[in-house]
């Protein structure tokens, strides 16, 4: 997705410490180091749940205790259960009675040890001693479980068989997954079996690298990369790899924690539109039109996510039910925040907060979320932020644009920070914003999707991404953005989490907003207004001028930048998924192929295509790329352009490069990708002060289409066939490269696609309505080609229609 963007010719600089012909010591110290981290963030999850424990139990909040004991024990003891325990036990003692030594002499060992008192009687010491060996078998159980687990996810050869299509040996080892997956798993149960992410080998990686640029690089061309490539694979990846092994073994995750170091955070450019993504509210409906109400009902549904969250309580995301997903994203959505540095910015992730900071007209406000021990009622916080909508004051100097320097450049804003946020009231402000649960903004706009006005989602899309520069907190894990119609939507900072995790919470907020809180007849929060409330507290700020100066630096850089995306959002509903599948193909392979052909319609040539895929089958597991431009999908293209080709022919070669498309998905979802081992191949060059030519070259190729499907329906809250109007219409992200497109797109439901297209205005090589029209007549062309049905070509000046077998014609707008 947009971690597109920042993966192209990134740079960073280090300083080997001594270099040998086995091992670099300073490599060395970076797997050190990764390890390291992986055991703090237990350690630090471990320190969380504490200090949570101790929050809940200082305040007296005897229920909630009570389910964070419960879900704790839960999760440490999975796939077991607290009551196997007692089994255990009970077997044990019941085999002593017996005369039965289960345990081959170990308890009489362990009850020599025990010492012997007036209070340690000989029977006790039997007792106590069978119990403590009852507890080590019972662990040692626990770990077998997991470890079978984890061969058990390990294997992938499900993932590459045939839809419908169930070998015997899968169907075994489904039963057996399903076995040991236990009852009722909590959100963190399986992470602890999750198998780490495979290093693939070297000859693997090349060969598909080679494969998947041969469809850009004429024949000479190809040859030099061959020669290259084949330089590299002799030396020096043999040395690189043996460094990657090592840290796949000592480390959780060989590519999580450099992705997120040199990918995002050593970054120096803006994260505004560069690297933040956004997503919209439902397409159709306004639960409400009064902002107040609105806003309120959506940050009690999150704090109910939040809630849930905390306590482990959501159902981990699971594939075909069974095999789980990694969740280990989620811990950092809420109370995060990225704060900036001068070489590197890094990820700040507190316990419980109990207050948000709200911008409105140019001013903050800090609104406490609990009282009396509980969360603000819906009608509570209605009143806080009709509160904030009636306050008249006037913003203090420098503070309407004090946001901006999170748009802006990275190290201005990190000077800044220290030189005028590290003391008095601009240090406990700034403080409470980075402290926050999350940000909000009372936008004094109205947005959303309006049928009459075809640039609706552009402009709505457009304020998403960067608003007026200045009115989002971009460094926050995630800015909810109300506006005065009532219409909402997100922006997301990148470097914690992939765009799945902040979907997942926002299916459950919508839906808990307009299904379970719900509003009055005239648009209210249900419930009683508590007006003993205190109001909101306006922070306070001393901004000098010199500190003006650079917001208003940041400010125009980060305008420049907004001003310069080009947005086109097109809603396809003539069909969707259900006539797609119909067609026996992929409905995301369908995308990308009607992707590649679009593309080259516009500009006459392929390109370097990045499509994200998951590998969150693997524990701390993010995102791998799958090169949607190949061989097979460039002669489709051809194909179809090619008049003397019969439609047989573009039919045949259709299935292939969907077919080929899909293998490469699945390939990428199991580990066996491309550019993450690449990339962590260059990692350790750097390191090491190796120059390969060879990975310089991978590294900063540009992604000219950057292509990214949004999720949809990962929770089934809401039954779309029952509410078709209660769909969400995803989001997206800016453009990766100058001269090239960002597309995102969700398939909503059977028979509307939605797709968020952006280009740069400076680029003369980007048209986005050429892009939405030619996307728009591909999709009918691959149903006239799949179902076989004839098409008829009017002038340019009209519509396009085609009629299928039963003469029902389909006509095809460029705006959906």
């Amino acid at each position: 997705m947009a971690e597109a963007h920042q993966a192209v010719a990134f740079q960073f600089t280090v300083t080997p410490d001594g270099i040998d012909l086995q091992l670099s010591r300073e490599v060395l110290k970076h797997i050190y180091l990764s390890g390291v981290t992986s055991w703090k963030k237990r350690a630090i999850r471990f320190k969380v749940n504490l200090s949570i424990y101790l929050s809940i139990y200082l305040s007296n909040e005897n229920n909630i205790l009570f389910y964070f004991e419960q879900n704790g024990v839960l999760t440490g003891v999975y796939p077991a259960s607290p009551s196997s325990w007692l089994i255990v036990v009970i077997a044990i003692m019941s085999t002593m009675y017996a005369r039965i030594d289960p345990s081959m002499g170990m308890i009489d060992r362990i009850k020599t040890s025990l010492p012997v008192s007036e209070f340690m009687t000989v029977q006790t010491q039997t007792v106590l001693s069978a119990i403590l060996f009852a507890t080590g078998l019972w662990l040692s159980f626990i770990f077998l479980l997991r470890y079978i687990l984890k061969a058990l996810l390990s294997y992938h050869g499900w993932i590459f068989e045939s839809h419908g299509k169930m070998s015997f040996s899968t169907k075994v080892w489904l039963s057996l997954v399903k076995l040991l997956s236990g009852r009722r798993p909590l959100l963190y149960s399986f992470q602890a079996s999750l198998p780490h992410l495979p290093v693939p080998s070297i000859d693997d990686t090349i060969n598909r690298y080679l494969e998947s640029v041969r469809p850009l690089l004429d024949d000479e061309q190809y040859k030099q990369m061959e020669i290259v490539a084949n330089d590299f694979k002799k030396d020096p990846a043999p040395k690189l790899q043996k460094h990657l092994k090592l840290k796949s073994w000592w480390a959780t995750n060989y590519v999580s924690d450099w992705w997120e170091e040199y990918i995002y955070l050593r970054g120096r450019d803006p994260i505004m539109v560069n690297s933040n993504f956004y997503t919209m509210d439902l397409l159709y409906v306004i639960p409400t039109h009064r902002q107040a109400s609105r806003a309120a009902n959506i940050v009690h549904a999150m704090l109910q996510y939040r809630r849930k969250l905390e306590r482990g309580e959501l159902t981990p995301l699971r594939a075909l039910g069974i095999v789980p997903m990694c969740s280990f994203q989620y811990e950092r959505m809420f109370n995060t925040t990225r704060i900036p540095g001068i070489e590197t910015d890094f990820v700040q992730h507190l316990k419980d907060r109990k207050h948000l900071v709200v911008y409105h007209r140019g001013r903050f406000f800090k609104v406490w979320l609990y009282y009396g021990g509980r969360h603000l009622w819906p009608s509570e916080l209605e009143l806080q932020f009709q509160r904030i909508l009636d306050d008249k004051s006037e913003p203090q100097p420098g503070e309407i644009k004090l946001p901006s320097l999170t748009a802006g450049n990275r190290v201005p804003w990190a000077r800044a920070r220290l030189k005028y946020f590290n003391e008095g009231v601009n240090r406990a402000s700034l403080e409470a914003i980075e402290t926050a649960a999350f940000f909000m903004t009372l936008d004094d706009e109205a947005h959303g999707y309006d049928p009459e006005n075809i640039r609706s989602l552009d402009l709505y899309a457009k304020s998403l991404l960067h608003g007026k520069c200045y009115d989002r907190w971009f460094d926050k894990s995630f800015t909810l953005i109300v506006y005065k119609n009532g219409k909402t939507g997100i922006n997301t900072e990148h470097s914690w989490a992939d765009s799945p995790i902040i979907g997942h919470m926002w299916e459950y907020v919508l839906a808990t907003d307009c299904f379970h809180l719900g509003y009055t007849a005239e648009g209210h929060c249900k419930g009683d207004i508590n007006k003993s409330l205190a109001p909101p507290t306006r922070l306070q700020w001393d901004i000098p001028k010199a500190c003006q100066e650079i917001i208003e630096g940041s400010y125009m850089i980060a305008k420049g930048i907004a001003d310069d995306v080009d947005f086109h959002d097109c809603l396809f509903n003539e069909f969707g998924k259900g006539l797609i599948k119909k067609c026996r193909t992929s409905p995301d392979a369908f995308i990308q192929l009607a992707l590649q052909l679009a593309h080259y319609r516009d500009k006459g040539e392929f390109c370097l295509t990045y499509e994200s895929s998951m590998t969150r089958m693997f524990r701390e597991g993010r995102t791998e790329t799958v090169r949607s431009c190949t061989c097979e999908s460039t002669a489709f293209v051809k194909a179809m352009e090619d008049e003397s080709t019969t439609n047989e022919q573009r039919l045949a070669l259709f299935k292939k490069a969907a077919d080929k498309h899909q293998n490469m998905y699945r390939l990428a979802m199991t580990g066996a990708g491309i550019d993450r081992h690449l990339f962590c191949l260059y990692i350790v060059s750097k390191v090491m002060g190796i120059d390969s030519p060879f990975l310089k070259q991978v590294l900063s190729e540009p992604w000219r289409l950057s292509t990214s499907q949004t999720p949809q329906q990962q929770l089934n809250l809401i039954d779309t066939q029952k509410f078709p109007k209660y769909v969400g219409a995803g989001g997206g992200f800016g453009p990766v490269a100058d001269d090239g497109y960002g597309v995102s797109y969700i398939i909503v439901g059977e028979n509307l696609i939605t797709f968020h297209i952006s280009s740069k205005f400076s680029s003369p090589e980007t048209v986005g309505e050429f892009q939405t029209f030619f996307l728009s007549a591909t999709f009918c062309e691959y149903v006239i080609l799949t179902n076989k049905i004839k098409a008829i070509h009017y002038p340019d000046t009209e519509p396009c229609y085609f009629h299928t077998k039963n003469n029902n014609y389909i006509s095809v707008h460029t705006n959906g």
